[in-house]
């Protein structure tokens, strides 16, 4: 009877039950589930397949013992015991991979070590030499996974992840990893599609590896294929005979998978430039001749006559996070939706989003909804089929709203109430001690009431959240109407000086309901400048408070400066660069709009037009262009928007993906003693490490957090960057 073993294979959170199935097909008898993984018995060849084979894993463990670990002893003793000859020779080399804490071990390398120690000295007692850690390049990668009393140890079988097929290997942001990739086509029915003679289309491709995913699994090609080596290889347990069957198999499969008809698999993307990145990924899979990609927006979608009467449409659209970029994106499902509707009746669309709100957008009604994590982002997949039978009319993404104020339940609308006054005396007494006209009283202080407010001179800016999903609609709509009527008593307002914007719930045409355009503008005073704001027209009022304080940095450090302000938005920063003495300044943007209010804001503030230019430009645009020699500023301010899909722009701005290029451009521009500040608003965001090798970079995020904001930490991030000396 062929040996029996029991493994561990682990998985992102939210896959546990199609791994399951996933495995059951390999011949693996399932035991249980866990909250990222599988725990299954099988023979040797069936853990083998399981690495070569399996589209959702991320590892393969095969488990050698649990071992008490309540005390440090227990742990080395349990461990000592495992026979450490049968999987790594006395002179091999290992690494221990150590997750997990608990009441006793509360740092995972002093648990990685406590295992060091006891397969050494087990490995020692068989001879005078000893194995070596090696975490670059071991023979064997031992796992240990702690639970409460509890500590697991296998050997890892997979080496590198397996998610990682082996064609995407240029560094970037990719909008999922290939086993969640994957995940999505068996969630949208793939696998059924491609069986019944479907075709393939993803309208927002990226780097190309949700077509990708679809080419492999429709071709019956092994998602490991591709991969060079396998954490077995060196294994003392390792059976290449077994292995060798197994890879013989998989060739026959991918060859008999190209023979006969197979699907048309196409990728489209606005962005020119990750359609590059695709197609080296798709050479990188031996896809060439299989998938075809190209720079194509969504708004130029049309129907290819060579496509089957059915198919699948997956797709993995981009979010923002200012109320100003959902706009965009509004707009851009709803192109969505209208090019599907028009040139895909019969097929399936499919839309993973970390906003299913936006989904409204799309026009059709979704069928079905999948939750998943796109690494710790909650996440849903939208199902949706194309017909006249499930049309609906999209809700727009654009317009401000009202709300009727109304009290239901007196006793949270008093905690609401009391909660306002208390942040009224503490913080607007601090505000007027800093003379401080615009600042955040409340941000989500309460879960039961989801919203921002904030103080603009004498009158209240409210700003509806999205609820927690704990919250029904007609709740969400309560809270928001007890909201607005407690708050104009709390803050002694009358009512018609507060201004509500509602990210609205209910069944209606409208994700905002909209308002006419009012052209209402005020002037509010900001370190002792005048600023233009509009609370009601504008999704977002024209003054971002949160950077108050990098506002000021700017001013006290502006003196006889050259200032740039790029994506500049209505240009409160040059306003305070010309207050603190800049001898000269430019300011950019895309939006005629934001131009001609940064260009009312310097006049409102005496700036001389001459010194101080405001500009329409695509920053992109203008950072990729050769520097002319008047173009050297000493002090240099970047605020982008988390993405941005403009007409007027030359590509797509992902700010995660494109920060690292737009800081180096911009550098190009700055003197040898100048500062570069940038900042974004992108809660996920993680600064490119690359930067630090070229410049000095100096995080001074926490200075930049005035008294109001200190309650969200994760409002901005904000760097120094400077030429190093």
């Amino acid at each position: 009877m062929t040996e029996q073993y029991e493994f561990f294979v682990t998985c992102p959170r939210g896959m546990d039950n199609l791994l399951q199935a996933e495995l059951v097909s390999f011949g693996l008898e399932p035991l249980k589930t866990a909250p990222a993984g599988v725990w299954v018995r099988g023979g040797l060849a069936e853990g083998y397949r399981a690495c070569l084979w399996s589209r959702l894993a991320n590892r393969v463990l095969l488990h050698l013992a649990t071992v008490d670990a309540r005390t440090n002893e227990s742990i080395y003793q349990g461990v000592h015991e495992i026979p450490w000859e049968s999987h790594l020779a006395v002179t091999g080399k290992f690494r221990v991979v150590f997750t997990g804490t608990n009441e006793l071990i509360r740092n995972t390398q002093y648990g990685a070590q406590k295992v060091k120690d006891a397969v050494v000295d087990h490995l020692r007692g068989k001879g005078t030499v000893r194995p070596s850690v090696d975490a670059k390049d071991p023979d064997i990668t031992v796992s240990a996974r702690l639970h409460r009393g509890e500590l697991d140890i296998a050997i890892d079988l997979s080496g590198d992840s397996l998610h990682m097929r082996g064609y995407r290997t240029e560094k970037g942001i990719a909008p999922v990893r290939e086993n969640l990739a994957a995940a999505l086509l068996m969630r949208a029915g793939w696998p059924e599609i491609a069986a019944e003679g479907g075709d393939f289309i993803d309208p927002m491709c990226g780097s190309g590896t949700l077509v990708i995913e679809a080419a492999l699994m429709a071709l019956d090609q092994a998602p490991g294929r591709l991969r060079k080596a396998f954490g077995f290889e060196r294994w003392l347990g390792h059976q290449p005979e077994i292995w060798m069957e197994l890879r013989q198999e998989a060739e026959r499969r991918a060859w008999e998978g190209k023979q006969g008809r197979m699907p048309r698999f196409i990728g489209y993307d606005q962005d020119s430039r990750v359609i590059a990145t695709a197609w080296r990924n798709i050479g990188r899979a031996g896809l060439e001749g299989l998938i075809h990609v190209e720079s194509r927006g969504v708004e130029d979608f049309h129907r290819d006559g060579q496509w089957a009467s059915e198919g699948l449409v997956l797709v993995n659209p981009p979010y923002g996070e200012r109320l100003s970029e959902r706009q965009q994106l509004g707009t851009l499902y709803q192109s969505l939706g209208e090019a599907v509707r028009e040139h895909l009746p019969g097929w399936r669309l499919g839309v993973f989003t970390g906003v299913p709100e936006l989904g409204h957008a799309i026009g059709l009604r979704s069928h079905k909804q999948y939750r998943f994590f796109n690494g710790k982002i909650p996440a849903q997949l939208l199902l949706f089929d194309i017909n006249e039978d499930n049309a609906v009319r999209p809700r727009e993404m654009t317009a401000p709203g009202e709300v009727r104020a109304r009290i239901t339940h007196p006793e949270r609308a008093q905690m609401l109430a009391n909660r306002l006054k208390k942040n009224l005396k503490a913080l607007g007494q601090w505000a007027r001690k800093q003379n401080i006209q615009c600042y955040r009283l409340y941000d989500a202080d309460m879960p039961e009431f989801s919203m921002a407010i904030d103080i603009y001179g004498d009158r209240v800016h409210v700003q509806e959240y999205a609820a927690p999903k704990s919250v029904d609609e007609k709740s969400a709509r309560e809270r928001l109407s007890e909201a607005l009527a407690v708050i104009p008593e709390a803050l002694g307002v009358s009512p018609d000086q507060v201004v509500c914007k509602q990210r609205q719930r209910q069944a209606g045409t409208r994700q905002y309901e909209k308002q006419d355009a009012t052209g209402e503008f005020m002037e509010v005073d900001e370190l002792g400048s005048r600023l233009k704001v509009n609370l009601r027209d504008y999704l977002d009022t024209g003054l971002f408070l949160d950077h108050r304080p990098v506002r000021r940095w700017i001013r006290d450090h502006a003196r006889n400066k050259r200032f740039l302000n790029l994506f500049c938005y209505t240009g409160a920063a040059t306003v305070q660069a010309v207050a603190g003495g800049a001898s000269r300044s430019l300011s950019l943007d895309m939006s005629n709009t934001y131009v001609d209010w940064a260009r009312d804001n310097l006049a409102l503030n005496g700036a001389d037009p001459k010194k101080h230019l405001v500009e329409q430009a695509d920053c992109l645009k203008w950072l990729a262009e050769k520097p002319s020699p008047d173009q050297r500023f000493d002090l240099i301010f970047m605020d982008p928007p988390t993405f941005s899909n403009s007409a007027r722009m030359q590509g797509v701005l992902d700010i995660q993906r494109d920060h690292g290029t737009l800081i180096r451009q911009a550098m190009s521009r700055l003197t040898a003693d100048g500062v570069l500040i940038f900042s974004n608003n992108f809660r996920r965001f993680r600064l490119d490490e690359g930067l630090a090798e070229l410049f000095e970079v100096e995080d001074v995020t926490p200075a930049t957090l005035d008294r109001d904001f200190q309650r969200n930490p994760r409002i901005h991030q904000c760097w120094h960057i400077r030429h190093k000396v």
